[in-house]
C-alpha cells in the first residue's frame, strides 16, 4: 500500500483549535470492525458499550511542558529592540543532563552554540545549555548546565507543546487540558490524546460497571512531529518510545487473554505497547523497554480486541494502525461519515470507539 492511500479530504474549520467545554464533552462515533456499523454517540455512553470483566488500559504517561524560548548566548539585543528567540521543543533525554530537542531556527543552530533560557517575567536566567550534536531536520543534541532542580525550571519555563495544526499559542488552561486526569510519568511531548475525555466520574463509571482499569506508561517522543517521508507503507521506519508495563497490568492482561476476556486500549500508544509486548512472549512479563512497532493494514492484533481513539491526520501512522484494526475500508468509511457529520478532529477534537 501507499502513503497516499490513507489521504482524506478533511475541512480545516473541523480541526479542533480548543479543547470541548467539559471534559468529556466530546461527541463519540461508534464503529463495529465486524460488520462496518456506525452510531454517532457521546463519548458519555461509553460505560454503557462496557462489559463486566473488560480490562481497560490507558497510558498514564504525563506531558512535560517541553516547548522553550532562549536567546543565544552573547547576542543581547540593542536597547528597545526584541532578542531574535529559538525556539526549542524537548524530545528525548538522554542522560542527567542532555536532551534530544527540535531547535528553530534549525540552520543557525550549530554545534558550540550556547543558548539561555530566562525567566520571561523577571529575565534571570533559568537554565542554560549548549549545543553538542547535530541531526537531520532541526534536530539536535543540548547539554544543560547542572541545576537544583531542572523540572521546576521547566514548569516555570516551559509551554505545553501543542500539536502545528493548532494555529494558536499554548494558554494557562491547556497545562490542565492537554493532560489526562490519571497522568502521573512525565515523559511525553504529546498527549496521549484519546485519553484526554475521561474525568474521575467516568473512570467510577466504568468501574461501576465491572471494568478493571490497569495503566501502561508509553512516552510519546519525537514521532509523533514528523510526517511521513516515504512513498510506500513497507518504507516507514518509527522512532523508538520508551515503555513500561507494570507487573499488575500484565497479570490482570493475561487472565483476561486467557479466558477470553476484552482487552479495551484508551488510545494508539496503549495499543503500540500491548502490542509490542505481545510479540515478545506467550504472555505478558512486566519489564520496560522500547519499541518502534508500525501496525498497518495486514498486522496481527494478539492482544488488543476494543479501541477508544481520537480522529487522526491524513497520510499519518496512527491512521494506518486503526485501519489495521479495524479494516482500510471500513476506517476510511467512518472517516468519511465522520467528517460529513462534522466531528472535531484530531487532539483536541471527538473520539471513536472501535469493537
Amino acid at each position: 500500500m501507499l502513503v497516499s492511500d490513507f489521504d482524506y479530504q478533511l475541512p480545516r474549520e473541523l480541526i479542533a483549535q480548543q479543547p470541548p467545554a467539559e471534559r468529556a464533552g466530546a461527541r463519540m462515533l461508534t464503529l463495529d470492525r465486524h460488520t462496518g456499523a456506525l452510531a454517532d454517540r457521546r463519548f458519555l455512553d461509553l460505560p454503557s458499550l462496557l462489559r463486566e470483566g473488560d480490562v481497560l488500559v490507558v497510558n498514564d504517561s504525563r506531558v512535560l511542558p517541553a516547548r522553550l524560548y532562549a536567546e543565544r548566548a552573547g547576542l543581547r539585543p540593542q536597547p528597545g529592540q526584541r532578542p531574535a528567540q529559538v525556539q526549542v521543543l524537548l524530545t528525548e533525554q538522554r542522560s542527567a543532563w542532555e536532551w534530544d530537542a527540535l531547535v528553530r531556527p534549525g540552520r543557525k543552530s550549530h554545534v558550540g552554540e550556547r543558548l539561555h533560557f530566562l525567566d520571561p517575567l523577571s529575565e534571570r536566567l533559568l537554565l542554560a545549555a549548549e549545543i553538542v550534536a547535530h541531526g537531520p531536520y532541526g534536530q539536535r543534541t543540548l547539554r544543560f548546565d547542572p541545576v537544583p532542580d531542572f523540572y521546576a525550571a521547566l514548569e516555570t519555563l516551559g509551554h505545553m507543546p501543542l500539536p502545528p495544526y493548532m494555529h494558536r499559542p499554548d494558554q494557562p488552561t491547556d497545562k490542565d487540558r492537554y493532560q489526562t486526569v490519571y497522568a502521573r510519568d512525565r515523559g511525553s511531548i504529546a498527549a496521549p490524546t484519546a485519553g484526554l475525555h475521561f474525568t474521575e466520574e467516568v473512570l467510577a463509571a466504568i468501574r461501576g460497571r465491572g471494568v478493571t482499569i490497569v495503566p501502561i506508561t508509553l512516552h510519546v517522543g519525537l514521532g509523533t512531529f514528523q510526517p511521513v517521508r516515504v512513498e510506500r507503507l513497507e518504507d516507514i521506519v518509527l522512532h523508538t518510545e520508551r515503555y513500561t508495563l507494570p507487573a499488575a497490568t500484565a497479570a490482570a492482561i493475561n487472565l483476561a487473554v486467557a479466558q477470553g476476556r476484552r482487552v479495551l486500549a484508551a488510545g494508539t500508544t496503549t495499543v503500540r505497547t500491548l502490542e509490542h509486548c505481545a510479540r515478545l512472549g506467550t504472555t505478558l512479563t512486566p519489564h520496560s523497554g522500547q519499541t518502534s512497532i508500525f501496525l498497518s493494514p495486514g498486522s496481527e492484533f494478539r492482544i488488543v480486541t476494543a479501541l477508544l481513539t481520537n480522529f487522526h491526520l491524513p497520510q499519518s501512522t496512527l491512521l494506518m494502525l486503526v485501519s489495521a484494526f479495524a479494516g482500510y475500508d471500513r476506517t476510511m468509511a467512518a472517516y468519511r461519515h465522520a467528517v460529513q457529520q462534522q466531528y472535531r478532529f484530531f487532539s483536541y477534537g471527538d473520539c471513536m470507539f472501535i469493537s
